[in-house]
């Protein structure tokens, strides 16, 4: 069978690939499209298979949220290069996968990852395919879902790289997202000092205590410098503990208390946080060429 232009034109739109990728495996299916495109996503796949190594700490954080604001995801999708992150293809998978998410309300990453996505393939299956389309390893790295029956749901991005969710109860919508820009501004540990892991607190209290001994102050006097350092850093890392971003002489504890509402949970992601990144020198690539030729 002639493999014409149009045929490999409609292949490219289909696929994605180079025309001479389409014109191969055209020749190779004797002009059978379909058998064309399977054939190329096989190869697709396991080249994608090879890329998911490498470290994408790159992305975006998206955030979907229901119809009637009582549901809501947000996500972290990462890519190896902030330009990819920007490319269509890129930025419409992840909404893709957001608004799946949002509908099945899968239980991990695992669990999602094979939901059905777009046409019926699994959304692991639609990662990998895109991987061999752009040519980067992409992840899906976490997501963080709330719902609310009788309360609101706030979420705030600041730019594609940090996003935050919270939900309060007794409060309005301005509220929830005024919560939600403080906590992307400030990023607490928790809701209250309550909330704080034992073992964090337990350590500030030593380094500060050894702080103060070495004052060579009386014990006494130890005692209410350590109680007075930890209040402070209590109050610093957790979220009513905060000064209000938008008014410091108000702490968020006593913002959600004039409104008669209450923070149910928060969540805070940024692009790549806690991800260690390859430190590429180019100067010692160059180095490196040179020595070798």
């Amino acid at each position: 069978m002639a493999i014409t232009a149009a045929l490999v034109k409609e292949l490219r739109e289909r696929t994605g690939s180079g025309m001479m990728e389409c014109k191969k495996a055209l020749v190779e299916s004797n002009g059978d499209i379909d058998v064309a495109i399977e054939t190329m996503r096989k190869a697709g796949l396991a080249k994608a298979d090879k890329k998911s190594d490498r470290v994408a700490a790159e992305g975006v954080i998206a955030i979907e949220t229901s119809a009637d604001g009582k549901n809501a995801v947000m996500l972290e999708v990462n890519s190896e290069t902030d330009f990819v992150a920007k490319a269509d293809d890129f930025i419409n998978f992840v909404a893709q996968v957001g608004k799946v998410v949002l509908d099945k309300s899968p239980a991990d990453v695992d669990a999602m990852m094979a939901l059905p996505f777009d046409g019926g393939e699994s959304i692991d299956t639609a990662r990998q395919a895109l991987i061999a389309k752009i040519g980067e390893n992409i992840q899906i790295r976490r997501f963080s879902m709330m719902s609310v029956e009788d309360g609101v749901i706030g979420s705030y991005r600041h730019g594609d790289r940090i996003g935050s969710m919270v939900t309060i109860s007794g409060g309005d919508m301005t509220l929830a997202k005024d919560i939600a820009m403080h906590v992307a501004a400030s990023r607490p540990q928790a809701i209250s000092g309550a909330d704080l892991p034992s073992d964090l607190l337990d350590k500030e209290r030593d380094i500060v205590a050894t702080q103060a001994r070495d004052s060579g102050k009386p014990e006494a006097i130890i005692e209410k410098m350590v109680e007075g350092r930890m209040k402070k850093f209590v109050n610093e890392i957790s979220l009513l503990g905060q000064s209000f971003v938008k008014d410091p002489d108000v702490t968020v504890e006593k913002l959600v208390a004039n409104a008669g509402a209450t923070v149910s949970e928060f969540a805070f992601f940024e692009v790549g946080e806690g991800i260690e990144k390859k430190e590429d020198n180019f100067a010692e690539e160059v180095m490196a060429q040179a020595r070798g030729n």
